[in-house]
C-alpha cells in the first residue's frame, strides 16, 4: 500500500532530496568530499568539524549505498581508502558553489 507520504515523496523533488540528503552532516560530508576528492577518511574527519568518527562511517556507508559517493579501497599495508562523489552527485556542485556565494552576500 503506497501512503500519502512516499507519494507525495515520489512527485516532490524537495521532498525527495530531503529524504536522501537530510540531516545533520551528509551535505557537510558531500561538501568535504567535493573540496577535497579523493580524500581518505581521517582528512575527512578533519573538514566535518564536530562529527564523531562513528556517525561519520555510518554517514559514509549510507551515502554510498545510496549512489552519492564511491569507496576506493586499495591493497596495501596500512589499508588506505579514499572518498569521491559519483557522477550524478557532481551534478550538485553548482549548487554548492551557488550556496557559498550566497551565503558570502548576506554576510
Amino acid at each position: 500500500m503506497v501512503t500519502n507520504d512516499r507519494l507525495e515523496e515520489k512527485y516532490c523533488p524537495v521532498k525527495r532530496f530531503t529524504h536522501i540528503l537530510g540531516g545533520k552532516w551528509k551535505l557537510p560530508i558531500i561538501n568535504a568530499i567535493r573540496k577535497h576528492e579523493p580524500v581518505r577518511f581521517g582528512k575527512l574527519h578533519q573538514l566535518t568539524s564536530g562529527i564523531s568518527r562513528k556517525v561519520l562511517s555510518s554517514q559514509l556507508k549510507e551515502l554510498e549505498q545510496d549512489g552519492l559517493i564511491v569507496r576506493n579501497q586499495f591493497l596495501e599495508v596500512p589499508p588506505r581508502v579514499e572518498y569521491s562523489l559519483t557522477p550524478p552527485t557532481k551534478k550538485l556542485c553548482p549548487v554548492f558553489n551557488a550556496i557559498e556565494e550566497w551565503t558570502i552576500e548576506i554576510v
